[in-house]
């Protein structure tokens, strides 16, 4: 029951975010997930509804880095590096951060810092 709860609540603070924050074809929305054991993030165009990359812990080209790195937070930063090198080889500089309701603190700040590091513009 309380996780439910928990479900519930965080898709409510999704739908309140998504209200004000708008990814378009010029300033695509990046977007994190977090599961317990995995992180994942996405660029969006809102405008066309469209996935324009993916990056997570999964992907074959991180797959041996993740390893290597000893904490989830050095985990996560690897894949905001990522994500920026994939975003600007398709010409994509400047992003609009979608946090998914998750606190701006430890890991999610960790992606954030990552990818600024990669060169992409919140």
């Amino acid at each position: 029951m309380i996780q439910k709860n928990t479900v519930e609540r965080l898709a409510k603070k999704q739908a309140r975010i998504r209200k004000k924050i708008k990814g378009t074809s010029g300033r695509p929305r990046l977007v994190i997930f977090r599961s317990a054991k995995h992180a994942y993030a996405q660029i969006i165009d809102d405008s066309t509804g469209k996935t324009l990359l993916s990056v997570s812990t999964l992907s074959k080209d991180l797959r041996e880095d993740v390893k290597q790195a000893k904490t989830p937070i050095a985990r996560y930063k690897l894949i905001g590096v990522a994500a920026a090198k994939k975003a600007l080889e398709k010409n994509i500089k400047e992003v609009v951060f979608d946090r998914s309701g998750y606190l701006y603190h430890g890991r999610v700040k960790a992606l954030a810092d990552g990818a600024r590091e990669g060169g992409l513009k919140f």
